[in-house]
């Protein structure tokens, strides 16, 4: 086992997640970063110059699997981030049970236990972290996103307690809470609202989606990636069951 810190990244490539791997690479640490197993995710791994982990969160034992196959193969795990998920948007009466079953799965339940079965390897050099990627909408609600919603809910919950548990081994535990965050993802969700509301991309952005923000202007992965780089950190020693909003000023009201 090597003195290096290892850290896995969930959803690690693509949007936020991506950033942080990079991130986390660039300030020396050993990074695996785990998604789907598909050919994209594992260039676009291959390309950031970072070990690849194929997994399906919505299924316990790869959850499992997972934090083995990266302990085996390089001794140690020290930073956990939380980071895959997705997105579905549904008025209630209609959303599909399906998915709000692997929403859960994903986004609540995965964090829980790879947080679980990595604790005793986090625990050991008392300084491991685990972060996990909330959103405003661990706050506040908005309308057809209730399986989104209820899990960011419930990540800051997990997270709060996880902080008390760990916190006598020198484990941190903390969210962070981004607004909207300029990836594929929310392009797309630009894209759509632009054709159904009529109105210019830009409109979207700022009298739609940021209506309720201080600052008009979208965040990017590397503002996300910026904060996680400091809460991984050996500084962060300090930090634990913190919810650390990058919001644009949204809950300040």
């Amino acid at each position: 086992m090597t003195d290096q810190r290892l850290a896995l990244v969930t959803g690690g490539t693509s949007g936020i997640g991506r950033a942080i791997a990079q991130r986390l690479s660039q300030d020396g640490l050993q990074v695996a970063v785990l998604d789907l197993e598909r050919e994209e995710a594992r260039r676009v791994a291959q390309e950031d110059g970072l070990t690849f982990v194929a997994a399906d969160l919505s299924r316990r034992e790869d959850c499992r699997q997972a934090i083995e196959t990266v302990v085996e193969q390089f001794g140690r795990l020290d930073v956990l981030v939380n980071n895959a998920g997705f997105q579905h948007i549904d008025p209630i009466a209609d959303f599909p049970e399906d998915t709000w079953d692997r929403m859960l799965a994903v986004m609540l339940t995965a964090p829980f236990l790879l947080s679980k079965y990595a604790w005793k390897h986090l625990t050991r050099s008392g300084q491991g972290r685990i972060i996990n990627i909330a959103s405003i909408h661990g706050h506040v609600a908005s309308p057809f996103k209730s399986a989104y919603i209820s899990a960011k809910h419930g990540v800051i919950g997990l997270t709060r307690t996880a902080a008390l548990e760990g916190g006598e081994s020198g484990l941190t535990v903390n969210a962070i809470c981004p607004g909207y965050v300029r990836t594929p993802l929310v392009e797309n969700q630009i894209a759509d609202q632009a054709r159904t509301r009529g109105l210019s991309p830009e409109e979207v952005i700022s009298k739609v989606m940021l209506e309720g923000a201080a600052i008009k202007q979208l965040l990017l992965p590397q503002d996300v990636a910026a904060l996680a780089s400091y809460v991984a950190s050996p500084a962060a020693w300090g930090m634990t069951g913190a919810v650390l909003d990058l919001d644009l000023g949204w809950t300040a009201r």
